[in-house]
């Protein structure tokens, strides 16, 4: 049966009432662990985590933090109905997901305008990079879209894939583990659309280029390129796809073939993400030859000769390295087995050892590798950027920060890429919190609640241990990088002993004793993180965290016709003297950066659980989900927001949940909410030592309060769904009502202004009446919105709507007007050196219009100041007359005797026009002599005799000599550039 012309169905209420409670408790577990009752046991936290698993409710809050268990299979949880489920819905009305965190992420950027990041954290496997994937799919499926936006929400989603294949590889713990931290703003403008985004990539874990773990792969895009790869692209590259296992730098973890991610399926997704971000054949054919030239690379073998100098044993590899990256072959082999070294201005070559070439070749291929995946993200952020300047400014844009970083790692063999990262989750641990105890502090602090304060352990002594200028790890590793000797790697151990022995969270195997000193090797260094103990090998910290590069190798690089290759390696870093920071320096600083980015955030946490090492669905692994739960500091994040109350909701929340318990509330509650709220709890008989009320909400102190609140709740709904269902039918038949007025209303007046157009038309011609009132003022308003829709474009526009008979006047008027405001803007705009044109046109107008054939077709022309520079008039001459020349032209010399055409100069001068040939002054001619309507020129000739030239109109161009011995010239010279000259 349906209700409502809007096809609301009466279940569909029922369901609605009965499903927006927190009453999954009476399911599994409790969805917020804050409702825990003894929630200082940790077996009671991890037991309440097993029962929501093991019925496949992986998320569960601990208050506004959300815990997610990587469940190792798909649900049928993230669909768009589920999303629709979410949207718009109280944080805490619904069951747990990670829908409810994102869209209150996304709720506080529209609604308080601040900029939200949302942390993901936890180890390797737990889940991270799914949990990123589901946040970015909510934004860009849910979010209101405008016109240019469609294709952004695309490539933020295909960002991930084409990463994804660079930067993430196999390993034990993980089949698509992130080997580089990821930190994304998603750019949303003032109506809440993304609009765009930008990839920040931290320390990716370049060694496993060219070494892997037993068990591990290198990164997905070696296998995707080899497994499925197009026949002809593979003999273009060089490859060949029969077995992977021929390639060097892909078995060194002895890792099967294929694992349990398709190369196949996965590489159609990326080809697929590469044409969506926005890349050509021609770049994604560049960048898969650099990723086959290091494949290549990595087959390159050494040997020694007799004499022991290091040679290549390979040629073909080295071939297809320098035709896929485009550098000359001789060069590169000479570069991997010599080393140039520059000092006081001489270059000085030696040969390298054999081990120092292997190390040169892995140096290069980490370099090309690396350098590379920057390039790419950096390909992906200009495709992400928004690019609409007009509609976009920062005062009309919010961001939501997606960080998914590596989680904490321990491994058997821990190394210099395992040191950074568990410095990474340091600085999270840290940062989560202090965030966590501020806002908790603040928000008591802002509701008049007192603070109690908690004892938590603060990490910042591991942080500072690493960190700290002159005196931590990474300060002593840089020193000794940078020493001169015999620096290695056990001399900086030797210097972590000497400068951190006693520290209480560092130990070496020297400095140990007894049980612990047989669990650290002699080439070991054991720290104490906030997440255990985890000890770190020596070995080739120095060389990673250098990172050198030697420079023939560089110089090499630098000539590569390889597009990617050449904005990868740039000519200025040969001649930066400046030695370049540390590996470890460089990832310090940036950590930094983001820490300053994540702070000027309001942050949301998503804590990631991996319940087994086994990644097998439904296991839950007691010891392991223990050790997660204490590093990730669950057990003290629960303590802090249960120090004084479990649960606390705003005014207007609480009492909307729970207002049908008391019939002073029920239906609605007219007067402030602090005193409903107040009449609410008293009703329910809530003891004084239970609740306190805030300023704006209310702060329940044991969950064993709510629930019998909640239970009370759940015996009222079937009355309240009665309630709600007459209530509905009510509004419907009121609302029925209301639309039937207003149509109505609407159809009157659509009437009335019918009746009185054709009223007014048919009584057009009469005076103005009341009866034709309203068509002569339509007309009117029509006439001048039809001006305000043509204005002329210029005063050339003649083009003007013609007028209704009451408005003849005013539309002359107007016409002026407009025309007088086209004539003044242009004057305005006007430039002085064209006004000064403009009047020279007036004055030539004057003289020459009606006399001259032309000069309509004259009159575009712009006047110059001379025809003939200074420079073209001779030296002699210039001297002679000095600077009294005002016009300089070419003029043609006709002689009497066969008029001979000979070219002149003529000058007008300030007292007359002189007749120039070379470097001689031929002729001066007095303007008192060019006066008279009758125009003729006198002038001396030889002997004292004088001659006389007339100037006639006539048909066309004639020059005679008459009977008075008069020259006569027929037809004025009608350009002045041609005048003609008679002697």
């Amino acid at each position: 049966m349906r209700y409502l012309g809007r096809e609301v169905e009466v279940e569909g209420i029922v369901r609605l009432v009965m499903e927006s409670g927190l009453s999954a408790r009476d399911r599994v577990g409790v969805q917020d662990f804050l409702l825990l009752d003894n929630y200082t046991s940790e077996a009671a936290f991890i037991e309440n985590l097993r029962r929501r698993y093991k019925e496949n409710l992986i998320y569960t809050y601990i208050g506004s933090v959300l815990v997610s268990v990587n469940p190792y299979r798909e649900l049928e949880i993230y669909s768009k109905q589920h999303m629709e489920r979410y949207r718009g819905v109280n944080f805490y009305e619904i069951s747990p997901h990670i829908y409810a965190l994102a869209d209150n992420s996304y709720r506080a950027v529209r609604t308080e305008r601040k900029d939200q990041c949302i942390l993901i954290s936890g180890e390797s496997g737990a889940g991270k990079t799914e949990a990123s994937k589901k946040v970015l799919q909510y934004y860009t499926t849910m979010c209101p879209t405008r016109n240019n936006t469609q294709s952004i929400r695309e490539r933020l989603l295909q960002s991930t894939p084409v990463l994804e294949a660079f930067g993430n590889a196999k390993t034990l713990r993980n089949d698509n583990s992130s080997r580089f931290g990821k930190y994304m703003d998603v750019q949303f403008d003032y109506k809440g659309a993304p609009i765009g985004g930008h990839i920040l990539n931290y320390l990716l874990e370049k060694s496993r280029v060219v070494h892997q773990n037993h068990g591990e792969r290198n990164f997905h895009i070696f296998y995707q390129l080899l497994e499925s790869g197009d026949g002809a692209l593979l003999k273009r590259l060089g490859l060949d796809r029969t077995n992977p296992q021929q390639y060097h730098y892909l078995v060194k973890g002895n890792c099967p073939r294929v694992s349990s991610i398709s190369d196949k399926n996965s590489w159609k997704v990326v080809s697929k993400a590469f044409t969506v971000i926005g890349f050509n054949e021609e770049e994604v054919e560049e960048l898969l030859k650099v990723v086959a030239s290091v494949l290549h690379l990595g087959n390159t073998q050494f040997g020694e000769d007799e004499y022991g100098e290091t040679h290549l044993t390979t040629e073909m590899p080295i071939k297809y390295v320098s035709e896929l990256l485009g550098v000359e072959g001789s060069y590169l082999s000479e570069a991997l087995t010599h080393k140039k070294i520059v000092a006081k201005g001489e270059e000085m070559i030696g040969p390298l050892s054999l081990e120092q070439a292997v190390s040169a070749r892995d140096a290069l291929a980490k370099a090309i590798y690396g350098r590379t995946f920057t390039w790419l993200v950096q390909k992906i952020n200009q495709s992400l950027a928004f690019q609409d300047e007009v509609y976009y400014t920062s005062k009309c844009s919010s961001v939501i920060g997606l960080l998914d970083i590596y989680g904490f790692e321990v491994f058997q063999n821990n190394s210099f890429e395992q040191f950074c990262i568990n410095y990474c989750n340091e600085k999270l641990q840290q940062l989560f919190i202090e965030l966590t105890l501020k806002s908790e502090q603040e928000e008591y602090e802002a509701e008049g609640i007192g603070w109690e304060t908690v004892e938590y352990f603060n990490n910042k002594i591991i942080c500072d241990l690493v960190e700290e200028k002159f005196k931590g790890i990474i300060a002593i590793l840089d020193e000794e990088c940078l020493r001169p000797g015999d620096a290695c790697d056990l001399t900086f151990l030797e210097k972590l002993e000497d400068r951190l022995g006693g520290h209480a969270h560092f130990v070496t195997h020297k400095l140990a004793n007894g049980k612990i000193r047989k669990a650290v090797g002699r080439e070991e260094f054991r720290l104490l993180h906030y997440a255990g103990e985890v000890n770190y090998n020596i070995n080739g910290f120095l060389d990673k965290n250098n990172d050198l590069l030697y420079r023939n190798l560089k110089e090499v690089m630098c000539q590569s016709s390889n597009q990617i290759m050449k904005e990868c390696f740039q000519t200025d870093e040969l001649t930066d003297q400046r030695r370049p920071e540390t590996a470890a320096t460089q990832f310090k600083l940036s950590l930094a950066k983001l820490m300053d980015i994540l702070m000027s955030k309001q942050p949301s946490y998503i804590r990631c659980i991996k319940p087994n090492d086994a990644k097998q669905p439904g296991r839950f692994e007691e010891v392991l989900v223990r050790h997660q739960v204490k590093y990730l500091g669950l057990m003290e994040n629960l303590r802090v927001r249960r120090a004084g109350f479990a649960y606390r909701r705003s005014f207007e929340a609480f009492l909307q949940r729970y207002k049908p318990l008391c019939p002073d509330t029920w239906p609605n509650w007219q007067g402030k909410l602090s005193d409903g709220v107040s009449t609410l709890v008293k009703h329910l008989d809530y003891k004084a030592e239970e609740y306190k009320l805030g300023r704006s909400k209310i702060f329940i102190r044991f969950p064993k309060t709510l629930f019998l609140t909640e239970d009370a709740l759940e015996l009222k709904k079937p009355t309240i769904g009665d309630a709600c269902l007459s209530a509905v039918i009510m509004i419907q038949s009121w609302w029925r009502g209301v639309k039937g007025r207003r149509r109505a209303k609407r159809r009157r007046q659509a009437a009335d202004t019918i009746r009185n157009l054709i009223k007014g038309f048919i009584l057009r011609n009469e005076p103005r009446c009341p009866d034709n009132e309203y068509f002569l003022d339509h007309v009117r308003f029509s006439f001048l919105m039809t001006i305000k829709r043509n204005l002329p474009k210029s005063v050339l526009d003649r083009t003007w709507p013609r007028p209704p008979p009451s408005l003849t006047e005013a539309s002359v008027h107007l016409h002026r007007l407009c025309i007088r405001n086209l004539v003044n803007d242009y004057c305005r705009k006007i430039q002085p050196e064209w006004r000064n044109q403009l009047e020279q046109k007036v004055v030539a107008s004057g003289i020459f219009r009606g006399q001259k054939d032309n000069y309509p077709q004259s009159v575009p022309r712009l006047f110059v100041g001379t025809r003939l520079e200074n420079e073209e008039i001779n030296l002699k001459v210039r001297q002679t007359l000095g600077t009294d020349n005002k016009y300089g032209v070419v003029v043609t010399k006709y002689d009497r005797h066969g008029f001979r055409a000979r070219p002149r100069q003529l000058l007008l001068m300030g007292s007359g026009v002189i007749l120039v040939q070379e470097s001689k002054i031929k002729q001066r001619i007095d303007y008192s002599s060019l006066l008279g309507k009758s125009i003729y020129i006198k002038f001396a000739i030889a002997r004292g005799k004088e001659g006389v030239i007339d100037f006639t109109y006539g048909a066309e161009l004639r020059v005679v000599k008459t009977k008075n011995g008069h020259l006569a010239v027929v037809r004025i010279i009608q350009r002045l550039n041609n005048i003609l000259y008679i002697s």
